[in-house]
């Protein structure tokens, strides 16, 4: 079978990388990550180093000298300028890193690409930005997006913006990640042979079954007393959420796996680490852990038996651990010793779940067997 060669730009540490390589169908070619840290990790992952800048000529003329047929890309959401919309692509992102993906789509032409983006992309400015996206992909790159139609008038695209959403917790991770994926095949390559794509909306869940069936079958039980929340620090919590919920607000600490939760599923994981993590708190309750000192907590642990997600726990609800790495009946998943624990919850808060990635490969390879089936009989 054909195998296809990939561009994995915002590579991260190789979340999307990873997903397009266990259908055993794709190759990464190139890569481009900035930040040096989860340069080390992707490297440490893959043995090559993706540290190159998306935004250089140097860089895009390197990626025009390689070649390769699928762009991969998870970019952050930022604004656009939307002074115009007679203005072309190149004017309306410029300085923002969507340009720069689609100048590099604009250059090499591939025969199709993957985008993955945070929920809020399709609200952002109250979804003009998301206008402007598939407007650039649909009808300046000439690119046929999946979910996107063009209508009778010029320049009009019909498509429903949650059409692009699928949830984590639907492709074999009990994580409540909804993402955005805008995945597109080449219409001047596949002229006249679009009749020929298997694929009208995005997969909707994991075909194969569940990696695990609720968030109890992958937490590391009885943790080391490090990741357990202090005495005091639960009191902070509780007051806390007590002053929002008397606001009428739903803001507050969460304890995903409470006993009284029949399939409990975290929430997001966040990059940002900290206040992120005291919406996934977990109850692994150790009584003889109860009222010890742990070195840097100001007061004993609490008696609850509450703590915050361990790094591995994170890295099994992104697919990183104790799926995407096992080979041989060996999970081969690990961080490089001086990624410190801090980062190691940034880049997987950073990254994307590797399951749901997966299953986007899959369709797309059906989709282009068929777009390169229709090619030959022709």
């Amino acid at each position: 079978m054909k195998t296809y060669k990939t561009l994995d730009l915002f590579a991260g540490i190789g979340g999307i990388r990873a997903g397009f390589e266990l259908t055993g169908r794709f190759t990464t070619m190139l890569g481009a990550e900035n930040d040096t840290l989860a340069c080390q990790t992707y490297e440490h992952l893959f043995g090559d180093n993706p540290y190159n800048d998306v935004t250089s000529e140097e860089f895009k003329l390197k990626v025009a000298a390689t070649p390769y047929d699928v762009l991969l890309a998870g970019f952050p959401c930022q604004a656009f300028s939307i002074a115009g919309r007679k203005e072309g692509f190149k004017d309306k992102t410029r300085g923002t890193l969507f340009f720069d993906i689609a100048d590099i789509l604009d250059r090499t032409r591939p025969r199709a690409f993957l985008l993955e983006n945070v929920e809020g992309l399709v609200r952002h400015r109250k979804g003009e930005t998301f206008r402007v996206v598939l407007e650039t992909l649909a009808i300046e790159l000439d690119y046929q997006v999946i979910g996107v139609e063009r209508s009778l008038l010029p320049g009009d695209l019909l498509y429903e913006p949650r059409a692009f959403l699928r949830n984590s917790r639907n492709f074999g991770v009990p994580q409540n990640r909804p993402r955005v994926y805008i995945m597109g095949f080449d219409r001047r390559r596949y002229c006249g042979r679009l009749d020929c794509l298997p694929l009208r909306a995005l997969p909707r869940e994991r075909q194969e079954p569940p990696i695990y069936q609720n968030l109890n079958e992958l937490l590391e039980r009885h943790s080391a007393p490090e990741y357990y929340i202090s005495q005091g620090y639960m009191k902070t919590l509780k007051e806390h959420r007590a002053r929002h919920m008397a606001k009428g607000n739903g803001f507050g600490y969460i304890v995903v796996n409470a006993p009284d939760i029949e399939h409990p599923v975290s929430n997001a994981i966040l990059a940002t680490g900290g206040s992120g993590r005291e919406r996934n708190l977990v109850y692994d309750p150790q009584p003889d852990l109860a009222g010890t000192t742990v070195k840097g907590k100001q007061t004993p642990l609490n008696g609850e038996g509450i703590r915050v997600m361990t790094p591995l726990e994170w890295a099994r609800l992104q697919g990183f651990a104790g799926y995407a790495f096992i080979k041989g009946g060996r999970d081969n998943f690990s961080f490089p010793a001086n990624v410190s624990r801090g980062q190691q919850y940034k880049q997987l808060g950073n990254s994307v779940t590797i399951p749901a990635i997966e299953a986007m490969a899959q369709a797309m390879v059906a989709c282009l067997d068929s777009l390169e089936e229709c090619m030959g009989a022709g």
